[in-house]
């Protein structure tokens, strides 16, 4: 797909990837950038930001939880610049810990990191079908092809973000609908802030461990980058750690190698002989 005049919406958009995907998607030429964030403030400051270069923009504050409110924002979106070309649903948090942690940290991270993809398809797609075209970013994680040492919660959920993902291009990649799954490693952003408020519980910086680090931390903008790259070539992963293929064609070609693998890095990141 080719960004210019196209009518694009952003969620999870007043920060990290959000706010840079949003500007870089107003730079690349865009007929309209929607910013969609439940922090209503951050959501008006970057569409200021883009209005300020001589883009067209409007913050809708949003949470993606929340069925009714993502049809009200696809609603307001189509309503301003009449239609929506472009959703990248972005929200996502972690927390950790296993099986044991509380019934709210479970749901919120299903919440937030699956329900918040299912509610924007839902809402966008009966206009994208009816115009034969449309396109959906969703963004998951590179835990989401591999795990997450740290959180049973944040691997369970991207991987069925990418689930997803992957459903509807199969379902709709003949009706002129794309789709992409963002899947990064570290990024430097405020995750764990922006967690730590949505789960209502202490969150530890897990993205900066060495398992999620190991491939180095990258910038948003420079996510936002390849997001862009990405959507140009129409590819279903959009990959910024390139190392990411190679992981996961190891974890498919010997499943019991990469577990044993990944068992013998969890000790060490323990401190375990």
């Amino acid at each position: 797909m080719d960004i210019a005049q196209r009518v694009a919406v952003v969620t999870g958009g007043a920060s990290g990837i959000g706010r840079s995907l949003s500007l870089a998607l107003a730079g690349q030429g865009a007929a309209a950038v929607v910013v969609a964030d439940v922090d209503a403030g951050g959501a008006a400051e970057v569409a200021a930001a883009i209005e300020a270069a001589g883009h067209r923009a409007m913050a809708v504050p949003a949470d993606v939880t929340s069925p009714a409110e993502v049809e009200a924002l696809v609603a307001r979106a189509e309503a301003a610049f009449g239609r929506i070309d472009l959703f990248c649903s972005n929200a996502g948090i972690i927390v950790d810990g296993g099986v044991d942690l509380p019934d709210q940290a479970w749901s919120r991270s299903w919440a937030v990191n699956v329900q918040s993809h299912v509610y924007a398809a839902r809402a966008v797609l009966p206009g994208m079908l009816a115009r034969g075209e449309g396109y959906l970013v969703l963004t998951a994680s590179a835990a989401g092809l591999l795990t997450q040492l740290s959180s049973a919660p944040y691997a369970v959920t991207k991987h069925a973000a990418v689930a997803l993902a992957e459903w509807l291009s199969i379902t709709h990649g003949d009706q002129g609908i794309r789709v992409s799954c963002l899947c990064p490693q570290a990024v430097r952003t405020n995750l764990i802030a922006t967690s730590s408020r949505e789960a209502g519980m202490p969150v530890r910086d897990s993205q900066a461990a060495p398992q999620a680090s190991v491939d180095g931390v990258l910038t948003p903008e420079q996510v936002a980058a390849c997001v862009l790259d990405g959507i140009a070539g129409e590819r279903f992963l959009i990959l910024p750690h390139p190392e990411v293929a190679t992981y996961e064609q190891r974890r498919a070609a010997d499943r019991e190698r990469w577990l044993s693998g990944m068992r013998r890095l969890q000790a060490r990141l323990r401190g375990q002989p």
